[in-house]
């Protein structure tokens, strides 16, 4: 780790680029809360403290946390259109077309 309480470069990586279906439930959870630790001192720390490949990995990150719940909006939207769709679907069978 280059700096106190944070994971290094290489880790964060070596996370990422290794599928899910390779590693424990237990690994997978270890990730998810040092992910979060490492997430909320990355949030505090100063700038001007954090090692140039902190930064990088910070600003990397963000975006990537940033697309990823953009894509999780856009799935809930696309799962509530079908969601929606499907029950007009049962109302028309079902012959109960009032509004709801």
């Amino acid at each position: 780790m280059s700096d106190a309480a944070r994971k290094g470069l290489g880790e964060q990586t070596k996370e990422k680029i290794t599928p899910d279906s390779q590693k424990s439930t237990l690994t997978q959870a270890k990730e998810g809360v040092t992910g979060a630790a490492d997430r909320a001192a990355g949030a505090t720390q100063p700038d001007d403290s954090k090692s140039t490949t902190q930064k990088l990995g910070d600003s990397t990150r963000s975006g990537g946390d940033n697309a990823s719940a953009e894509g999780k909006g856009i799935l809930a939207n696309a799962q509530d259109t079908l969601s929606n769709a499907a029950a007009s679907v049962q109302d028309t069978i079902s012959g109960n077309t009032q509004k709801k």
